[in-house]
């Protein structure tokens, strides 16, 4: 018993670093949206939940912090930097990857629509529409199921729903090469996700991208990386691939 105490001990302390680390590392690339302005998806809009009545000003609320592990399909959330409660989740498909990085909640809702199970509550990611969720398949949580979305059971997302207020930080972690996850995929025209943006975050140190770090290969980002690979003696094509990561200074455990 005291071993396994210890052991949560050592868990906790090491998220705790974790989420520091991320969230100092990569917040930069992050821009937050009005809370009070709707998301719109498709035809719908969300509107974003205003600040409970405990919430007034001058009244201090708890913090919370919310770890996503993909390596261990699991939701971690913190209260004042403490370890109180974790959950089983499902992540997105390998072609539909979950977004990596630091992101805020923008938006609840309830019942948000069909397959979204009983709470949904949305991030603050540019390249697509992606949010926390409950499900009505429940055999999926666990698995690489999703269009890349967080799935919970209902209870479970019901639970994460009523504690967390909007603008909750979510760290998103998926593997130990921060916003590469675990591995370097090789990128094409039309790809959106979190590789997508740190290629444009180098692009744009080294001088040759002035558009946004959307996570979007776009037009943009193509003619800057055919021009930085003009300039660098480069194989000129439209794709990111390993010798493109490492000419860009992409590195593991950097």
């Amino acid at each position: 018993m005291l071993k396994r105490a210890w052991f949560r001990q050592i868990q906790a302390v090491v998220y705790i670093v974790l989420i520091l680390l991320l969230y100092s590392t990569l917040n930069q690339q992050l821009t937050y949206l009005d809370a009070h302005l709707p998301v719109k998806v498709g035809e719908k809009a969300v509107y974003s939940e205003l600040p409970a009545a405990g919430q007034q000003e001058g009244h201090k609320e708890p913090e919370y912090d919310i770890l996503i592990d993909l390596t261990q399909s699991m939701l971690y959330l913190f209260e004042n930097n403490k370890l109180i409660k974790k959950y089983p989740i499902a992540q997105g498909k390998p072609d539909t990857p979950s977004p990596i990085g630091v992101w805020h909640i923008t938006n609840k809702a309830r019942n948000w629509g069909s397959g979204f199970g009983t709470r949904w509550m949305g991030l603050n990611v540019p390249w697509g529409v992606y949010g926390i969720h409950g499900t009505n398949r429940p055999g999926s949580i666990g698995h690489r199921a999703s269009a890349g979305c967080f799935r919970m059971r209902n209870r479970d997302v019901e639970e994460l729903y009523s504690i967390v207020p909007y603008k909750t930080p979510v760290v998103v972690y998926g593997g130990p090469y921060g916003s590469m996850g675990s591995s370097f995929d090789r990128l094409a025209p039309g790809d959106r996700k979190s590789q997508v943006a740190e290629v444009q975050k180098r692009l744009q140190k080294l001088g040759y991208y002035d558009g946004s770090i959307d996570g979007i290969y776009g037009e943009g980002t193509k003619a800057a990386l055919i021009r930085f690979k003009e300039e660098n003696n480069l194989p000129v094509n439209h794709y990111v691939d390993w010798g493109t990561y490492k000419a860009l200074g992409i590195l593991a455990f950097e």
